[in-house]
């Protein structure tokens, strides 16, 4: 019979960990992953025929829902003509011309050029080289909690698997590397001035999630965005905007959309900008884009070598076009409309049962914390009773709900996700906060 143990077992022995990316192996939660063999619309099934409500969403992509059956179409016909070329095609254009499209928000345009690649670690390795490139310089801003893949410059206090497994980097990179890169903590403008002075002349940019989303949610204060464009442009350095998570997730310009929208104009941009998850409609598709004077520094216009050979696959490039033209104003203010309602359905489960939570959201984007504190910054979602995420997980698992399997991700919805769905997630959170409130952090006696 083949259940969930019997494929982790099997995985295991041909696999390190049995996963092929750590988050999905369920340390920090407990039990056996599930191994998923279908979804559709809301729901994802595993191989016992177990079917979920899906709160992951393929980590975002899913922001129609699964298997929306306009993006299958679109990658079955474009299948019909053949998987991968190696050549370009015109949908890379197409799709170049659409980002730019969505990114131009009441005049002012996010970028003016974006070269496709096909994960959100080459997005981010790319755009740290180009700004290196474009200013002479080395040394480069992140903020602690934030992650950028798993480049070997920015693993450092990454926040997403790096942070669920209690890791504080990755072992194999090498200390010059790392000493390259300077971690700074999260909404703290001071800390940037003062890296700048201590280092005239030497910081190429600072890079950093449009609102963290791999902490849990960690949403930047009101003009912190802007004021580290104007810091780093006062310095001679760039600003790379990671909305890889964000990124026409939380809104159809991202989150920089989002202010630009708020503020009644863009007061700022970015010089370079990443993306992912959505772009590629939940196939492997990322981009890096910016301003014409630095893209223009990638080869095979100037000195800066990226290179891929799947970069711009024709599958992916079509599933990203259904997808964001799919997108429209209603499928935002829907999924808007459920994160509002969960979220607040979350904190006053917690608030019944008399149990501290911290609910953080940057648009649809939601994360719960164990404590009573705002989050901050890392530092402050590392401040929280961890271990009861594993019991409130386990719970609502076993309720036929899937959650991120870390309290250090973000949830997500789709817009396939119904008030049926959004009942019967609300209906099992008082058993999942009791489970938390009684749950024990220490290890279970030895024998």
């Amino acid at each position: 019979m083949v259940t969930n143990e019997t494929e982790f077992a099997r995985a295991q022995a041909v696999i390190p960990g049995g996963v092929n990316s750590p988050v999905r192996a369920y340390r920090s939660v407990g039990g056996t992953p599930r191994f998923l063999v279908s979804a559709r619309g809301p729901y994802v099934t595993d191989v016992e025929g177990r079917e979920y409500i899906d709160l992951v969403c393929s980590w975002g992509p899913a922001l129609l829902g699964h298997a929306h059956p306009e993006v299958v179409a679109a990658v079955q016909d474009a299948a019909t003509r053949g998987l991968s070329f190696g050549a370009t095609t015109p949908g890379e254009a197409e799709l170049a011309e659409l980002l730019r499209e969505r990114t131009t928000v009441l005049g002012t345009r996010l970028f003016d050029r974006v070269r496709l690649v096909s994960t959100g670690t080459e997005a981010t390795m790319t755009a740290v080289r180009l700004a290196r490139a474009a200013t002479a310089r080395d040394l480069i801003i992140k903020f602690a909690g934030h992650y950028h893949g798993h480049s070997d410059g920015l693993l450092a206090e990454s926040g997403s698997g790096v942070a669920t497994l209690g890791l504080p980097g990755s072992a194999g990179v090498p200390a010059d590397v790392a000493a390259l890169t300077i971690v700074l903590p999260y909404n703290d403008l001071a800390a940037v001035e003062a890296t700048f002075a201590a280092h005239p002349g030497r910081i190429a940019a600072i890079i950093a999630e449009a609102a963290g989303a791999n902490a849990g949610v960690l949403v930047p204060a009101d003009g912190f965005n802007q004021a580290l464009s104007d810091l780093a442009h006062r310095e001679g350095a760039l600003l790379i905007l990671d909305e890889v998570l964000t990124g026409f997730r939380v809104g159809p310009a991202g989150w920089w959309g989002l202010e630009a929208e708020r503020a009644g104009g863009a007061l700022w941009t970015p010089d370079l900008v990443t993306f992912g998850k959505i772009v590629g409609g939940g196939l492997p598709l990322a981009a890096v884009a910016g301003r014409g004077d630095i893209m223009e520094l990638l080869a095979p216009q100037g000195p800066v070598y990226q290179a891929g050979t799947l970069s711009g696959n024709p599958l992916a490039v079509a599933a990203g076009l259904a997808t964001l033209r799919a997108a429209d104003a209603g499928v935002y203010a829907r999924i808007d409309h459920s994160a509002a309602r969960l979220a607040g359905a979350v904190e006053d489960a917690f608030a019944a049962e008399g149990s501290p939570v911290r609910v953080s959201r940057a648009g649809s984007l939601f994360s719960l914390a164990f404590r009573d504190g705002a989050v901050r910054d890392y530092d402050d979602a590392k401040d929280q009773d961890v271990w009861r995420y594993g019991a409130f997980f386990m719970s609502m698992l076993a309720q036929g709900i899937s959650l991120p399997p870390s309290v250090f991700e973000a949830w997500f919805l789709s817009a396939a996700h119904t008030d049926v769905e959004l009942d019967r997630i609300v209906a099992a959170l008082p058993a999942a906060v009791r489970a938390a409130a009684v749950s024990d952090p220490r290890p279970e006696p030895a024998g």
